[in-house]
């Protein structure tokens, strides 16, 4: 089997098609502490830096949006979860900090990821999408 001639570094940003940009917006940078890294109104696109990542928010009745069809609702979304790798992890805090701002949260527990088996937190975000919040690998 050949390999592909390039190696996949990390995940580069990660597209969420939103009903109310300005509310995901004040979520992911007021709450999980996100930065508008740039803006295309044109096109209906808020860039979210994330880390190393970006998060980026489309209106599904933009320009750009309205290419994926309906918008997510009750019955479906467009993804299942994203997750983000959190520095300095100290559950208790996250969650009194997500209760402070009334932030819907799921299950915590031990998972896997890119680093391997550590803590996460599943929490909701205001249109209903999936968040895991990843601390670092148990050793």
């Amino acid at each position: 089997m050949n390999k592909p001639p390039f190696r996949i570094e990390q995940l580069d940003h990660v597209v969420l098609r939103v009903h109310d940009v300005p509310l995901m917006q004040a979520f992911y940078c007021e709450v999980l502490g996100c930065s508008v890294e740039r803006r295309q109104d044109d096109i209906g696109l808020v860039q979210l830096r994330a880390g190393n990542s970006l998060i980026d928010l489309v209106a599904v009745d933009s320009k750009l949006g309205r290419q994926g069809g309906a918008g997510p609702g009750t019955e479906g979304h467009n993804m299942d979860h994203l997750c983000l790798s959190v520095a300095d992890y100290d559950e208790t805090a996250i969650l009194a900090h997500l209760k402070a701002h009334g932030v819907e949260v799921g299950e915590t527990g031990s998972r896997y990821g890119a680093k391997g088996e550590g803590p996460s937190i599943y929490l909701f975000d205001p249109q209903g999408n999936m968040v895991e919040l990843k601390g670092p690998p148990s050793m």
